[in-house]
């Protein structure tokens, strides 16, 4: 995948507020157990995001707001895993009002945001929130596994664990976007990876829909959706 470069990644990036809701977000899912949420996962979220508008041919302001729904998306976890998204999308408001970026752009980044979960709120609606839902649950790879003695126990370290590559293509002229995992599956079979992952793959297909795609799932060189 091409890394996007936007400014406004930067910006966000050396932002103290934004540095403060993250590392607190992450610690916070630290302690209960989930996988890395930190500057890592919001830099990819949001250059992905971004690379998937960008290849697709959308306006540099939808690219630019995706890129920045992207890196915000997950900044509320601390004050609660389930309804993170919402607070993570008032949270948005308040930084990007600060950072004057006009009102009808920060409705759209919030509403990227609020719906980027695929459980009961995770409906993308727009092209912004689509580019989110897909470049944060296409976010797979053994670098998010915190502690490596949790694998045997845990299925989502395991799972995460168990993928030693992953990449995410934009094909404009089929109109296909792909994610593409190599998975180790002597630490975890294949089928685990659907036990917990086949309602985020379900949400990236509706996503890449309202992105006039399709959306496919390979897995060591097999197609598997």
């Amino acid at each position: 995948m091409e890394k996007i470069k936007l400014e406004i990644l930067n910006k966000l990036a050396s932002n103290n507020i934004v540095l403060s809701y993250l590392n607190k977000a992450d610690r916070y899912l630290e302690a209960i157990g989930y996988t890395e949420h930190g500057m890592r996962h919001s830099r990819i979220t949001g250059e992905t995001a971004a690379y998937i508008l960008k290849c697709l041919h959308y306006p540099q302001r939808d690219i630019e707001l995706s890129a920045t729904a992207g890196f915000l998306h997950d900044i509320g976890n601390f004050m609660g895993r389930e309804p993170h998204p919402q607070f993570s999308a008032l949270l948005a408001q308040d930084i990007l009002q600060q950072m004057n970026m006009p009102h009808e752009d920060i409705i759209d980044v919030m509403c990227a945001i609020a719906s980027h979960e695929e459980e009961k709120t995770g409906t993308a609606t727009d092209p912004i929130s689509a580019a989110v839902v897909i470049a944060d649950k296409s976010d797979v790879h053994r670098s998010r596994v915190r502690n490596l003695k949790f694998i045997k126990f845990d299925v989502h370290d395991r799972v995460n664990y168990a993928v030693t590559d992953s990449k995410l293509g934009v094909d404009d002229g089929d109109k296909i976007i792909c994610l593409d995992l190599t998975i180790d599956t002597e630490i975890s079979p294949i089928m685990e990876y659907f036990e917990i992952f086949l309602s985020r793959m379900v949400v990236c297909r509706r996503a890449a829909q309202l992105l006039k795609c399709s959306f496919r799932l390979i897995i060591n060189n097999q197609q598997i959706m």
